[in-house]
């Protein structure tokens, strides 16, 4: 909607000489367009025989212009694995209630009823188990990155930790089970900080990027890559878009050139 608004009060960047002098700026936009295109282009243009995640990835370490967005792009590879596979397996979660504890559910059924879902006719309740990001277009998350609604917080760190990090990990979320994603090189550092500030117990798992590299190779080629390695690439493709609206903006592309500016090539314009 900002973005459109903008568009519409060029007219506001006119020379003297009615030369349009926003031109400059438009090329950066799509210039920054360009660049996050090139992700969801990825994705449309290689098969699951020639999807590779590393590949996907690199695209963004290897643009200036991207790098800054690198902890969003670690979060979406993540996500699209872990909820497509937690989905695949059909994995379910069942809240009940001690069964001496019926009473008390009866004095507080309108309780029970909205908070836990639970009745007094009915003591269990069988859900799928789901994973969901927390911070979508840099939303503040206060360090949570995605949680599953069986018990598990799932921290992403792509950058080198230092001890004031390793208690970020834990310390800005409350939950007793933590995964963590990291780089392969910062897991032994990781294992050390968390053991020498006490708070190894409350991670479940470390997860390495050789991990993650492997799932995706089986998930897209392996046994079942038919049956789950297009959901996974459409799940990247619909992250990409919720994240980076920009990299799916049809509507700035036909502005920019039917102004003509991506035919201009002189240095004033550059």
């Amino acid at each position: 909607m900002q973005q459109n608004h903008f568009l519409a009060r060029s007219s506001v960047f006119r020379t003297a000489s009615g030369t349009n002098s926003a031109s400059p700026i438009y090329r950066r936009f799509a210039e920054r367009f360009t660049q996050l295109s090139s992700a969801l282009q990825y994705c449309d243009r290689h098969e699951l025989e020639e999807f590779e995640i590393q590949d996907f990835i690199d695209l963004f370490w290897n643009e200036p212009g991207l790098r800054r967005s690198i902890d969003k792009v670690y979060e979406i590879v993540v996500y699209a694995l872990f909820s497509v596979l937690v989905e695949a397996l059909e994995v379910t979660i069942t809240i009940g209630i001690n069964e001496e504890k019926v009473r008390l559910l009866e004095e507080f059924a309108d309780f029970a009823e909205m908070v836990i879902g639970l009745t007094p006719d009915n003591y269990l309740l069988n859900l799928p188990a789901k994973i969901y990001r927390v911070g979508v277009t840099n939303a503040a998350d206060r360090g949570l990155d995605m949680y599953a609604n069986f018990g598990m917080a799932i921290q992403i760190k792509h950058l080198s930790l230092t001890p004031e990090l390793a208690e970020n990990i834990v310390g800005s979320v409350t939950a007793d089970r933590i995964v963590i994603v990291c780089r392969d090189s910062e897991q032994s550092l990781i294992i050390s900080l968390l053991n020498q500030i006490g708070w190894k117990a409350k991670i479940q798992s470390i997860i390495t990027e050789s991990n993650l590299k492997g799932w995706y190779e089986k998930a897209l080629r392996g046994s079942f890559g038919v049956d789950i390695g297009d959901r996974i690439l459409l799940t990247l493709k619909e992250q990409i878009i919720a994240e980076f609206p920009a990299s799916d903006n049809k509507d700035f592309t036909e502005f920019y050139e039917s102004r003509n500016y991506n035919l201009l090539t002189d240095d004033l314009w550059i």
